[in-house]
């Protein structure tokens, strides 16, 4: 017995020391396979290490359990900036005994625990998630995947999900998802049992939120036919927050049309599960929600739904005494009930109706009732009423209002009745009264109220014509710490809308927000305004502007505002308008721009057209000044104070402004260089910034400016000026303009001043800065006077002429004519004078700083020392006068600090002195120049069509670039929602881990 209880027990630790060991011998297999399936298969950076994946028998046998830590899928362009999936953890199940007998292993299960997806549709259709290499693609010398699939289990916890679609202008974003789903995927059909639950955090359609902020869970078996692109719901159960209903039905894919028939019903027919549907109402408190009442909701969707047509459907909910009341809270909203249908029995949407029989409710004491009938969306036949009383104060012991005191009676009846038709000048019978009567408000945070709060307003129609239309605002008013505001608005006529109201009071902005508080926002100061304004929306759609009388005055003091998209600042000591109907009259203006003071007149007119009209222009003509202007602080994708680190970025201008402006500041602070006396005129119009007689100094001379900058096309900013500089310094233009570092590097070591008049224009990247690949130019450079030293072109030189005293150059008198086409400068041909030799200079140099010159130069001989004489004596028999020219081409290439210097023709030193001073005793010496002209001539071109070639890729680089900028607008509204899904992202990308599609081994 012990001797078979031995044997038992060896054979047990042999199993499981061979359970133990088998994952580690065959993991080297497992990895490789599944790294070569993903190199095969994804066209995108799938990044995970080897040191992160496991293999385990034990974790699901009989299977054998692949488990992948920190496992990433970022897209490649456009995509190369969004992380598709950042996964926590992956698991993979892989048949044993595939592993151990099969050359291909099978897949059958995954499990993804912890992570995020985010999927992404642009305008044009390109999706983030199309990473499969298409067939034709995949490359000739790997074999095709012979991987098997025999999945029988997905297994998701804790993943949150963004969908964004721009195609179809659709976004939602979910968290916290947890959900299993079992079944045989390799079959054409199958049941496909699932449990899920997440969080609804947003989903939008066409810019409308349906859903936000909600809990699901659901529980189905989900028919699925792969032929016929058929998913059928089986018995179901879901749960939306407290909302429980059943779904079920079918939807099927046919080509572009989508065929549906959906019925759905609500389980708990209680009152409280659809009030948990209530945005506000479902909160940590809900669970304690005294509640009765019963609720009954159903509904049926059947059809077709495409382009053009809409399925038919039948939605209802019934409420029948309804109450609701918040613990601790003295006063319950009771006899809640409604009847509503919502239904259209064709495939077109104009044809919905929608019906409200009854409505009623009691907010504590105070009841409000009402009716809606709507019958269609074309005639908007309607039969609506609403009426009842409120009183403020008993708010307070209904809801959960923190910090917020509430007094005052708000009396509303209102009745519409009838159809509206523009054409025939019909709109419903209306009769509407709105009363609010001694308002009170006061918060916590402040300790006056606003007070004496009220507003009587009127809507009459009582013959449905749109002529005798007439809504009257007779009173509106409050009073804040004993400054009172009042204001009364008349407006009649439907078609015409003609309008008379007046507003005049004081109003300090900062108790105002003190009492309602806007998050992420600081604004103070004090309004004082007298203004009366008649016209009619006739007169605007006729541009009769003429008829819009506007006086009055506005007066602003001590105002600032902060807030998130302008965290600089906004500061107005003192501002005063005066409103007259042709213009806005801007007498005094003090402000302070972020850390920049800036004073202003000037008049604003055709104001009423712009913002009345839908394409009206803004005019204006203004005079600013300010003693130190930073523009780095207002250029910065991502303002702050601090704007040393800050990167310049694009900036739009308003289309529908129209200014003209004189400008003049002590000092301007743009980029890395620091401008004063700036002065000149600017006009604003049509979204393009022109600027005339502009003119500044700096870098120890001045600048005079004419041009514009034109981003209307925001992924191709552009410019076009025309420059006259003065005494500017070389080596400070070096220091600050990134143009003259590529063109003329040779800066860097120039003492001295120049002049110029250039003419040039271009493309802007993103941060505001010439594209140098873009450029084009024509122009002279005018130097009196320079000096070069410790340069690495004037080192190679000696090194190969062998010349005297070449060391160091001065130059006077230069005049250099020059052209730019796309990033490539053209240097035509100029003479001068290099260590007092007549030389003639011409080349180009690139955007990319490459540099390709000929220089032509008569050298005396007597400057090449003893080896020009016993040369020439060979020749000749006799010797040679020092003073004998000998004429030197040389060509530069490469990089002006890394040059590369050479002889015309590729010769040595001794064959161009032969053939110079043959050349000279037979008279051909102006011979030996052409020649050498003609050849760099020659080569010149080639050179230039492939600067050109780079410049094209370069200027096509930058505009996709710019063209994920734009999109930026929409990005940050994907931010703000990735925001609502705690821990979404949690992670970047580590950049220590640049493969693709292997795994690094540390």
């Amino acid at each position: 017995m012990k001797k078979t209880l031995i044997i038992v027990l060896g054979v047990f630790i042999f199993l499981i020391a061979v359970a133990v060991a088998v994952p580690f011998i065959f993991k080297d297999k497992i990895v490789a396979r599944i790294d070569q399936e993903i190199a095969q298969s994804i066209n995108a950076k799938v990044i995970y290490d080897i040191d992160n994946v496991s293999i385990s028998l034990f974790r699901r046998f009989p299977n054998v359990s692949a488990r992948i830590k920190d496992f990433d899928i970022v897209g490649n362009a456009p995509f190369e900036n969004d992380t598709l999936v950042s996964l926590q953890e992956l698991a993979i199940d892989l048949n044993l005994k595939s592993v151990l007998f099969d050359d291909y292993p099978t897949l059958t299960g995954v499990h993804l625990n912890g992570g995020n997806v985010y999927i992404k549709v642009l305008e044009d259709g390109i999706a983030n998630y199309d990473i499969a290499f298409p067939s034709e693609e995949v490359a000739v010398e790997t074999s095709a995947s012979n991987f098997q699939i025999g999945v029988d289990k997905i297994e998701i916890s804790n993943l949150n999900v963004v969908y964004d679609d721009r195609q179809l202008n659709y976004f939602m974003a979910l968290g916290g998802i947890n959900a299993t789903g079992s079944g045989d995927f390799t079959a054409d059909v199958y049941d496909l049992p699932i449990e899920l639950d997440a969080q609804i955090a947003d989903i939008t359609y066409e810019n409308v939120s349906y859903l936000s902020n909600k809990t699901f869970k659901g529980k189905t078996v989900l028919t699925i036919d792969l032929e016929q692109m058929r998913f059928t719901l089986g018995e179901s159960n879901f749960q939306l927050n407290d909302f429980l209903f059943d779904l079920n039905g079918y939807l099927a894919m046919l080509g572009d049309d989508m065929e549906m028939d959906f019925n759905i019903e609500g389980i708990d027919n209680e009152f409280k599960s659809i009030l948990s549907l209530v945005p506000g109402i479902y909160s940590e408190s809900f669970s304690s929600l005294k509640t009765s009442g019963t609720m009954d909701f159903k509904g049926k969707v059947k059809g077709i739904y495409n382009d053009e047509k809409i399925p038919s459907f039948d939605i209802s909910l019934k409420v029948a005494d309804g109450m609701f009341q918040y613990p601790n809270l003295s006063k319950p909203v009771k006899n809640v009930n409604l009847d509503l249908q919502a239904k259209n029995e064709t495939d077109n949407l104009d044809n919905t109706s929608i019906s409200i029989p009854a409505f009623d409710l009691d907010f504590g004491s105070n009841p409000i009732s009402g009716k809606l009938y709507l019958s269609d969306l074309v005639s908007y036949t309607i039969d609506a009423a609403l009426k009842g009383k409120l009183n403020l104060e008993e708010l307070t012991s209904i809801f959960p209002i923190e910090g917020l005191a509430l007094k005052g009676n708000l009396d509303i009846d209102a009745t519409a009745k009838g159809r509206y038709d523009s054409i025939a000048g019909i709109i419903p019978a209306i009769n509407a009264k709105i009363l609010l009567a001694n308002g009170y408000v006061k918060s916590v945070d402040y300790p006056a109220p606003i007070e004496k709060l009220n507003v009587n307003a009127s809507a009459q129609n009582p013959n449905g014509s749109m002529t005798d239309f007439l809504v009257d605002l007779s009173q509106f008013g409050f009073e804040l710490e004993g400054e009172a505001i009042n204001g009364t608005l008349k407006i009649r006529d439907f078609e015409k809308l003609i309008w008379d109201g007046e507003i005049k009071g004081g109003v300090d902005l900062k108790k105002i927000l003190a009492i309602f508080p806007m998050d992420d926002m600081i604004m103070e100061g004090r309004i004082l305004a007298d203004i009366n304004t008649k016209g009619s929306y006739e007169a605007v759609e006729a541009k009769k502007y003429n008829q819009l009388e506007t006086r009055g005055s506005m007066a602003v003091s001590n105002f600032k505002y902060s807030s998130t998209d302008v965290p600089q600042g906004i500061q107005i000591a003192k501002a005063i308008a005066e409103f007259t109907p042709e213009r806005i009259n801007l007498t005094e203006f003090d402000s302070k721009i972020g850390e920049s003071p800036l004073q202003a007149t000037g008049s604003l007119s055709n104001y009423m057209e712009y913002l009345l009209g839908e394409n009206g222009s803004l005019k204006g003509q203004l005079a600013m000044n300010s003693s130190r202007f930073n523009v780095n602080e207002w250029m910065s994708e991502n303002s702050s104070k601090d704007t040393t680190s800050s990167e310049l970025s694009v900036i739009e201008l308003p289309k529908n402004i129209d200014f003209k402006m004189t400008v003049a500041a002590n000092e301007v602070l743009y980029d890395n260089m620091n401008l004063k006396e700036v002065k000149g005129d600017m006009s604003l119009k049509d979204g393009v910034l022109t600027f005339s007689d502009a003119s500044m100094k700096t870098m120890g001379g001045t600048i005079g400016l004419s041009g514009n900058y034109d981003p209307r096309d925001l992924t191709a900013p552009a410019f076009r000026f025309n420059l006259n500089i003065a005494e500017l310094s070389i080596a400070e233009a070096f220091k600050s303009f990134n143009t003259v570092k590529a063109f003329a590097p040779i800066a860097q070591n120039l003492t001295g001043k120049f002049n110029s008049n250039l003419n040039f224009s271009g493309k802007l990247g993103q941060d505001m800065m010439p594209l140098l690949s873009s450029l084009d130019g024509q122009g002279v450079l005018k130097v009196l006077e320079t000096a070069l030293k410790d340069s690495k072109i004037l080192e190679e030189i000696t090194s190969l002429t062998k010349l005297k005293d070449v060391n160091s150059l001065q130059m006077k008198n230069i005049s250099i004519p020059i052209t730019i086409e796309n990033g490539v400068m053209d240097v035509k041909p100029f003479d001068v004078r290099l260590w007092d030799y007549q030389a003639n200079v011409q080349g180009t140099a690139g955007f990319d700083g490459s540099i390709n010159y000929l220089v032509n130069m008569l050298i005396p001989a007597g400057k090449f020392g003893s080896q020009a004489n016993s040369i020439l004596a060979t020749i000749t028999g006799t010797a040679t006068d020092e003073n004998t020219t000998i004429p030197l081409a040389l060509n530069l290439s490469g990089t002006y600090n890394s040059p590369k210097i050479s002889f015309a023709g590729g010769n040595s030193i001794e064959s161009l002195l032969a053939n110079a001073l043959k050349a000279r005793v037979s008279g051909e010496v102006a011979g030996l120049q052409t020649k050498a002209t003609e050849q760099f001539n020659a080569a010149q071109d080639s050179v230039k069509q492939v600067l050109k070639a780079k410049s094209a890729i370069a200027q096509d680089s930058a505009k996709k670039e710019l063209e994920k900028h734009v999109d930026v607008a929409k990005d940050k509204a994907v931010d703000e929602a990735k925001k609502l899904l705690k821990g979404f992202f949690p992670k970047s990308t580590p950049a220590a881990k640049p493969d693709t599609t292997t795994v690094r081994k540390d």
